[in-house]
């Protein structure tokens, strides 16, 4: 007898457009045409979080290497095209020799990219991607002899999850590190003195539309995967800001009375999803942070804040951390 696979999007799409508030995971959004389409979205001017954090780097990368105090093997959670990565790659070639660089993705489009392009760029480092989502599998580290594990998760990616889901992530990372291991966190700050509301709002909703197509584009890998018919003509991008959650939200807003179907497969009996006008799917939050916040974050799991570095509006931060 043939058992068919239970497919992990269909379960996902079905446990979250069938709840009362409609949701659905945010690695959905990861497809090949959603990884391009966010790659164009951390080029957009009002993205400030990109060019921000990639400052960053390129300002600490020595000092932040050398406050390891040895040599390093870099693993990177949510890698995508690493393009930022190099930056760091580039200054460990210069206090080691050869780098063993692990980019973690659940996109081998992007992974296969970022190994061309890091290979060209920095011929001392050796690329060994890994196809994962590390959400949801066991994470698996390489470790060198006599060098400590340097875990890079940038990007802000940990502000997509909740507090306990973020909790849970680095628990699993921590547990594939020994003390004295590091972890670099970059983590999008709350709005303040150097940051309106308004900023943060653009960062999401671009006047060109870039983020509302990759918000859109995940009911595309939905049709395409599971064989749903959701007509993106029939829904708009909305990005909102949830105060009290400190956290952008995204949504997909039904513009009218609408039924969408799911057809039947392993997961699970044929769906009718019914849609009123105005009702959303929520799809992603972007948590926004405080320093104080990201330090309550990290020391339950483990980890404990060495050191923070921010631009002069406090816009971002990259967090050093050390495994204890």
């Amino acid at each position: 007898m043939i058992v068919e696979a239970v497919c992990p999007i269909s379960i996902e799409a079905r446990l979250g457009l069938t709840a009362p508030a409609k949701t659905l995971p945010p690695w959905l959004f990861y497809d090949e045409r959603g990884s391009e389409l966010f790659e164009r979205i951390t080029e957009l001017p009002e993205y400030y979080l990109t060019r921000t954090e990639r400052a960053l780097l390129e300002f600490h990368a020595d000092e932040i290497l050398h406050a390891l105090g040895a040599s390093v093997t870099i693993a990177e959670l949510g890698a995508g095209t690493a393009t930022k990565t190099g930056i760091l790659l580039e200054a460990a070639t210069r206090f080691q020799q050869g780098v063993l660089y692990q980019p973690i993705d659940v996109s081998p489009t992007a992974l296969a990219e970022a190994r061309r392009a890091l290979e060209a760029r920095c011929p001392e480092v050796s690329v060994r991607p890994q196809v994962a989502n590390y959400i949801a599998e066991p994470l698996r580290i390489l470790r060198e002899p006599r060098r400590k594990v340097l875990a890079l998760y940038i990007g802000s990616s940990i502000g997509n999850f909740s507090p306990a889901e973020a909790g849970s992530i680095l628990r699993n990372l921590r547990a594939q590190l020994q003390p004295g291991d590091a972890l670099l966190l970059g983590t999008d700050l709350a709005p303040g003195p150097g940051k309106s509301v308004a900023e943060l709002l653009a960062a999401y909703d671009d006047p060109t539309g870039v983020t509302a197509a990759f918000n859109l584009n995940i009911l595309a890998h939905l049709n395409r995967e599971i064989g749903a018919n959701f007509n993106l003509d029939c829904f708009r991008h909305e990005a909102r800001w949830n105060a009290i959650e400190s956290r952008i939200e995204m949504h997909l807003v039904s513009a009218h009375d609408q039924t969408v179907t799911i057809p039947a497969n392993s997961a699970g009996p044929a769906l009718m999803l019914r849609f009123a006008a105005a009702e959303s799917i929520h799809t992603e939050n972007s948590y926004k942070f405080t320093q104080s916040s990201v330090a309550a974050l990290l020391e339950p799991v483990g980890f404990v804040s060495r050191r923070v570095f921010t631009d002069p509006d406090c816009r971002f931060a990259l967090t050093l951390a050390t495994a204890v």
